[in-house]
């Protein structure tokens, strides 16, 4: 059986620490993204149905289904989350390979909430950024993933 000196070993661990700060981004839900952030000039089409997974500013986890549609012109589109104990729909618009969504609770049975939702697109399609919530402090993490 062979030794391993000292250095080598050290060597060996701190390349494993640098190797897994490495790759995919990740939400504070721990749920990563396959795709890399996609070039500005060359977004996958986001119109579809996702998977989505969050944290809210208040550090409640939820998840649910997010369905994307044109909106009225080039670049905007509406949003339709939903998520554990609500529904909401926004209003978003694409610049480069970021999408700022304006959004709203339109459940009856809850309390209306509104916030901002702010994406980058991955190569592979995937959503990944933040969320707030009008009147909490922080904001909170999102994920979709295509269906």
């Amino acid at each position: 059986m062979h030794r391993l000196s000292s250095g080598l070993l050290i060597t060996l661990l701190l390349l494993v620490i640098v190797a897994s700060g490495c790759g995919a981004p990740r939400d504070r839900t721990g749920t990563t993204v396959a795709g890399s952030d996609a070039p500005p000039g060359s977004v996958p089409d986001i119109v579809g149905s996702y998977v989505v997974n969050g944290v809210d500013p208040l550090g409640a986890e939820y998840s649910g289904v997010l369905t994307i549609t044109p909106g009225g012109a080039s670049g905007e589109y509406r949003f339709e989350w939903i998520v554990t104990g609500s529904v909401q729909e926004g209003h978003g618009v694409l610049t480069g390979n970021q999408v700022e969504v304006e959004w709203k609770t339109i459940d009856a049975q809850r309390s209306q909430s509104k916030g901002q939702t702010h994406y980058t697109i991955t190569d592979v399609g995937e959503l990944y950024g933040t969320r707030t919530v009008e009147g909490y402090a922080g904001e909170g993490r999102e994920a979709a993933f295509p269906n």
